[in-house]
């Protein structure tokens, strides 16, 4: 019996192209994503949701609520949020609280996202006039903080601007978080450390960091970054400073403070300092710890290199390492995969659009370390794909040609001006307050500041007023720029020897890259045959058919 012409025709091509399906399967179903939360640091936040935002756009569905670091790891031990982002390590007891502070038997792993600057936004109008370009020493911030200097007016701040800014008699508001917050905790950790004589007494005897500020007399607290920051620029807030990463006080176009480092100058938070402050990080280096890759500043509050700022650190994204066989939360591929792919964005390409939002980006060691606690994902789950993610695709103001352990920025940070130094100026607004990425020459750039009037500077990119006022997007900085990595040494090798072009974040289209993980070129080739032999071979099978037929029928 023969079959009618169309119906073997039909019935090639559904063979055909369901060869064709088999073939082109895409080994990204294992690398598919899904949405995935998170909660935690508000110190971070400007910086976690503008690589949400980025990855967004190519299909990456990232949710994250800033309640504040302790809340970040309460929610990640509590199995209720995939990642949480913290700017300290679980303490295994709160020292204030006395609450458990550990992940609750939830493997994890630290892994640094970004660097930045506790800055101290104020408010200071005088009369018509704001003042911006107050100077403070740290015994003096420590004061202000314990409510023994009350006054704008007081002695020790005139001293601290060498009598030459006209400050109002008016009385200072100290504002604080009233959450569980990592700026508290990275604040108080330097009056712990530096100005133990002041915090012991007044932190009830205890001279010791908290996440929880033990807010007395006329200090106002506010809840997160957000509410601090909304607060110092309302009207009801002339008078006040607070403490909190310097993106806040850059989105608001709201001065900082500059803070008298131990080399005797006067610095503001900017990338370039951060990142030489950052040099004198004590990091824990053992990857059998616990508590690998976290922190430790001492060193950073006293580096004598005159370009520091004193409270420069490093935030963390925590992450689930436990297989579904031991995870006490269970975590799909799906839920890893996309963990995954957002952190590969965060800490390679999306650490570009950091210097000109307020934060600083990870030199390249941490990125390098960064990928060994990726790999734990795959580690726990080995249908996680890792393929497209490595450090050759970085794309970052830090890194230097050959030189893994030189920070680029750090390099090129310029030294402070005169004025700025103790017992001279203080300078006019803004001066020496450079924001932007380095200069296609490597150096750094002139004329970027955080300016008052919302004018530009002379390199484009994020530059004064409305435009440092908002988060930058992927294409906010000058030209494109970078170079290739070895992928054997993680060094940079494409620049030569003027260091880094100036750098772009440039969005990586995550779900191409995902598609690009196993559909070889072979596969490529034979797919395009088999597709014409659907479309030929049943035609020539009709005609042939057709032909043997009585009547040509």
């Amino acid at each position: 019996m023969r079959l009618p012409t169309r119906s073997l025709a039909i019935g090639l091509a559904l063979a055909l192209t369901g060869l064709i399906s088999m073939i082109g399967a895409d080994p990204a179903a294992a690398a598919s994503h899904t949405q995935i939360t998170g909660s935690g640091s508000s110190w971070a936040a400007n910086a976690v949701n503008q690589w949400i935002a980025d990855v967004n756009k190519q299909g990456l569905q990232v949710v994250f609520t800033s309640s504040g670091s302790a809340q970040g790891r309460k929610d990640f031990a509590y199995k209720t949020t995939d990642f949480g982002v913290s700017d300290i390590a679980y303490q295994g007891k709160d020292p204030i609280t006395q609450t458990d502070d550990t992940s609750l038997g939830r493997p994890y792993a630290y892994l640094p996202i970004v660097a930045g600057g506790t800055s101290f936004p104020y408010h200071i109008g005088n009369g018509s006039a704001m003042i911006r370009n107050l100077r403070l020493s740290g015994d003096t911030l420590a004061k202000i903080f314990t409510n023994q200097i009350t006054y704008w007016d007081d002695s020790q701040i005139k001293s601290d601007n060498n009598n030459a800014l006209n400050l109002p008699h008016l009385p200072i508001i100290p504002v604080v978080h009233s959450e569980g917050s990592g700026s508290t905790a990275q604040f108080t950790a330097y009056l712990a450390k530096e100005y133990g004589q002041y915090w012991g007494p007044f932190n009830k005897g205890a001279s010791e960091m908290t996440e929880y500020f033990p807010r007395q007399g006329k200090q106002v607290a506010q809840n997160g970054s957000d509410g601090v920051i909304n607060f110092v620029t309302s009207a009801a807030g002339n008078g006040s400073i607070a403490f909190d990463e310097y993106s806040y006080a850059l989105h608001a176009n709201y001065p900082v403070a500059k803070v008298l480092n131990s080399a005797g100058y006067y610095t503001a938070p900017t990338q370039y300092n951060d990142a030489v402050a950052l040099t004198a990080a004590q990091i824990n280096n053992d990857p059998t710890s616990i508590n690998y890759l976290t922190q430790t500043l001492d060193n950073v509050y006293v580096n004598p290199d005159p370009r520091t700022y004193p409270l420069s650190s490093y935030s963390y994204m925590i992450i689930p390492t436990g297989s579904n066989g031991t995870e006490t939360k269970t975590t799909s591929t799906a839920q890893r995969q996309t963990i995954a792919d957002f952190l590969y964005y965060s800490i390679c390409q999306g650490q570009a659009e950091m210097g000109p939002i307020g934060y600083s980006p990870l030199p390249i060691n941490l990125v390098q370390a960064g990928f060994t606690q990726i790999a734990k994902l795959h580690a726990a789950d080995s249908a996680v794909d890792l393929n497209a993610e490595n450090v050759t695709t970085c794309n970052n103001p830090t890194f230097v040609a050959n030189q893994p352990t030189v920070n680029h920025l750090a390099q090129i940070a310029p030294q402070p001006p005169a004025c700025d130094k103790q017992g001279a100026g203080p300078c006019a607004a803004d001066v020496g307050i450079i924001i932007g990425n380095p200069n296609k020459d490597g150096s750094a750039p002139t004329g970027q500041t955080a300016g008052t009037s919302g004018t530009s500077g002379t390199n484009g990119g994020a530059n004064g007023g409305a435009t440092a006022s908002r988060a930058a997007t992927a294409n906010d900085t000058n030209a494109a720029g970078g170079g290739t990595v070895d992928p054997l040494t993680g060094q940079t090798v494409a620049n030569g020897a003027g260091g880094n072009s100036n750098v772009t974040g440039q969005s990586t289209n995550l779900a191409e890259a995902a598609n690009n993980r196993g559909f070889s070129p072979v596969l490529y080739v034979l797919a395009v045959v088999l597709l014409l032999a659907v479309l030929v071979v049943p035609a020539v099978v009709g005609r042939h058919l057709s032909g043997r037929e009585p009547g040509g029928r």
